[in-house]
């Protein structure tokens, strides 16, 4: 959970930089305070777990010129806080160890993170990611043992390049002593602060500065009122401080000498996991927002891939499977069927002349299968189904046939249609930067995903003629049953043959896609349907047809255009877009609702 809270408020700064907006921005940085203080809570719990007798952390916390430092003074019975007349002097969490030594805050460097502790001396106003530990001279009767942090003023201009170590130091108290003068107890920042760390759960008293004689009864009066509108716990005690005329520090009461040890009674650690869950849930969905919104936008783009590729797939069963002159599979599979049915005797004798004018043809096929094995695409191996001899399949497999070319062109088309949807969603929806930026990255990815589509149509066509030698051998063996048709065919087979040898010794050779000859063809398909097999036929046909759809519809469309295609939102910049996938969300989700201790598992 600490890695996921990190990595969201890193997404919510890096977008923030780039945000136009400004009512976006306020919004923003309000998420961005809260997650700073959602992790540093969180850390607390791991510096709770690790320790065998957990610390007492005290925070003195107000606006500037409250009197802050001057308090911590007072309380550490020494002057090892540094004070000014001037605004915004403390600019970095001061610890000051009472009653323990500065070894006993080991743990605090992991619980600080990135930011780096220095000695009291070395902390510069040109450096805000660091804090200091100082050993306290003198044991302090007004303070219980444990360290008290001296934190910078939250409300000043200079205040937000601050503002992270404020907010560390506050999330790590275990109890807060909130300093408010009579000129500032009413500005709304003090209750902003009070209303944020109110889920923190931290035992507070309110000390009342720079008082004169007698006026403090209005303003603790007001106080209440305005602790009542920003809280819903009880109004905690109210410390008010005159200052010594000589040397203007605040003078603490002599009633309340026991009143911060008695507070610290109130500090419950056992409760953290519960508290650190309660946080969490309270500003989840909030958080979460943005993401939530890019997340339907994936849905909404998955939604339109799955609209394009059911589009090409009809285009391709249209213009190919359906189409009675383009489709040319099934006369592949009458073409094995023709090598299959072999008279003896005259087998040898036209399988020679084959052999001889498919030379060119074979030729071309095995460079295509060495280009292939060159590109590292091994073709996939089978074994031969019949005798050995020359395959006319064969010469379809350099992947040339009107197939591919339409397959491509399909591809090609849906790429085109798919960027106009895109144009269309960046001006009619929500997230139209997201859009366009989507459409960018389509438009620099195309040729890539056309290359790959290519290629891997190359690939199926490849692997898909094992189906089509199937199916021959489905039609040969159902032939066997019938032996009269069989031998009917042989017949018309071997005068087909001749006068496919015959056209082809007149036209001096032939191509890849003259190996499937019309005549021979035309009447072997015939006898075919017409015999006690047509209806066998046409149920063989239409299987192939519907393996061929499924084979180009997984292989193609899916495991290369889809997949490659709802890919491409990954490649959105994380400057202006969270990117935190549904995935990391639900894991994230997981720890937060599957037990109340998980939180700290990471």
């Amino acid at each position: 959970m600490l890695e996921f809270i990190q990595l969201l408020k890193q997404r919510y700064q890096a977008v923030l930089a780039q945000q136009g907006n400004e009512s976006a921005k306020t919004s923003y940085q309000q998420r961005i305070d809260q997650l700073i203080l959602a992790e540093a809570f969180i850390r607390k719990g791991l510096l709770i777990d690790a320790a065998p007798q957990p610390l007492l952390h005290m925070a003195v916390v107000g606006p500037t010129q409250a009197g802050k430092s001057s308090l911590a003074n007072v309380l550490l019975s020494s002057n090892v806080a540094g004070v000014s007349p001037l605004a915004g002097y403390t600019i970095h969490p001061q610890g000051f160890c009472n009653g323990v030594s500065i070894a006993d805050c080991s743990g605090l460097q992991r619980y600080f993170g990135r930011f780096q502790q220095l000695q009291q001396t070395q902390l510069s106003k040109d450096r805000h990611d660091c804090y200091s530990l100082t050993q306290n001279t003198t044991d302090s009767e007004l303070l219980p043992h444990g360290v008290l942090w001296d934190t910078p003023d939250f409300d000043s201009i200079d205040s937000a390049t601050y503002r992270e170590g404020v907010i560390r130091a506050i999330a790590l108290a275990d109890m807060v002593i909130l300093v408010v003068s009579k000129e500032k107890y009413a500005d709304q920042s003090v209750w902003d602060i009070m209303a944020a760390v109110e889920e923190l759960h931290q035992p507070t008293i309110i000390c009342l500065n720079k008082l004169a004689e007698g006026s403090e009864s209005i303003i603790i009066q007001s106080l209440k009122e305005k602790w009542q509108q920003a809280r819903t716990d009880e109004f905690p005690e109210v410390v008010s401080l005159y200052y010594q005329k000589p040397g203007g520090l605040p003078v603490w009461p002599e009633s309340g000498q026991q009143l911060l040890n008695q507070l610290a009674n109130k500090v419950s650690l056992t409760k953290q996991a519960r508290f650190e869950q309660e946080l969490l849930k309270r500003h989840w969905q909030t958080w979460l927002e943005p993401v939530f919104t890019e997340h339907q936008a994936l849905i909404d783009w998955a939604e339109l891939v799955d609209l394009m590729i059911k589009q090409a797939m009809e285009s391709y069963r249209r213009d190919y499977l359906s189409h009675p002159h383009h489709y040319e599979t099934f006369q592949l599979a009458i073409t094995e069927l023709l090598n299959l049915m072999e008279i003896p005797g005259l087998a040898r004798i036209l399988s020679g002349t084959r052999q001889v004018l498919t030379w060119p043809a074979r030729q071309i096929m095995k460079l295509g299968r060495k280009r292939l094995h060159m590109s590292g695409r091994a073709i996939p191996a089978r074994p031969p189904l019949g005798a050995s001899r020359a395959n006319p399949l064969q010469a379809d497999l350099s992947g040339s046939s009107y197939e591919i070319a339409l397959l491509n062109q399909i591809a090609e088309h849906t790429l085109i249609q798919l960027a106009d949807k895109l144009l269309d969603k960046a001006v009619q929806g929500h997230q139209g930067q997201w859009w366009r930026q989507l459409n960018s990255v389509l438009r620099s990815q195309r040729q890539d995903a056309l290359q790959d589509f290519a290629q891997a149509a190359k690939i199926y066509h490849l692997s898909f003629q094992q189906d089509v030698e199937s199916a021959a051998h489905r039609l040969y063996d159902k032939l066997q049953q019938q032996p009269m048709v069989l031998n009917g065919l042989r017949a018309t087979r071997a005068t087909a043959d001749a006068a496919v040898i015959a056209l082809t010794l007149q036209m001096g050779g032939i191509g890849l896609h003259d190996l499937v000859i019309a005549p021979a063809m035309v009447t072997l398909t015939s006898l075919l349907a017409e015999s006690a097999v047509g209806g066998y036929m046409h149920k063989v046909e239409a299987e192939l047809k519907q393996n061929q759809f499924n084979a180009v519809k997984q292989a193609l469309f899916i495991d290369s255009l889809r997949n490659k295609l709802l890919q491409l939102p990954e490649q959105l910049s994380m400057s202006t877009h969270f990117n935190i996938s549904p995935d990391q969300l639900r894991a994230a989700e997981l720890q937060l609702t599957e037990k109340r201790h998980g939180l700290r598992l990471l």
